[in-house]
């Protein structure tokens, strides 16, 4: 019975990946929800697609740091909601002639920029290496 739980939590979360994925160039569908989810399921079930998921150079360290209460880079932040405004309201204005429909991407884009904005704003630490050589004598004074 386990290996059947095993086989559907890698099935669902490998179709969550590829509709994270999906929803990087699609804009009604979420990115983050799907990577999570598909996270969630390959840490029950596979040690393998697990770190496979969250060493990915493309979304992995999005993940770690989401998962890890770190938040999202202001970077990325900028990009998502540039993108989120850009499609929405190309989709409100050119795609979509039926109001309550427009009315109700209005309210995604809404939902999702305040959910964004409200998320912590993650500034990585510098790295001893990557400091100039300045800081580093002036520090080693101290």
């Amino acid at each position: 019975m386990k290996s059947v739980v095993k086989i559907m939590l890698i099935v669902i979360g490998t179709i969550c990946v590829i509709l994270g994925i999906a929803g990087i160039f699609l804009p009604l569908l979420p990115t983050t929800p799907f990577l999570l989810l598909a996270a969630f399921c390959y840490s029950r079930s596979s040690a393998r697609f697990y770190h496979w998921l969250i060493t990915n150079r493309w979304f992995g360290e999005y993940i770690r740091n989401y998962r890890e209460g770190r938040g999202m880079p202001l970077k990325q932040k900028v990009i998502a909601l540039s993108l989120l405004w850009l499609t929405m309201s190309y989709s409100i204005w050119f795609v979509v002639s039926q109001w309550w429909v427009q009315l109700i991407l209005l309210g995604i884009a809404v939902s999702v920029t305040i959910h964004l904005v409200r998320m912590k704003t993650f500034r990585p630490e510098p790295q001893e290496a990557e400091l100039p050589a300045e800081y580093s004598s002036s520090k080693e004074a101290d």
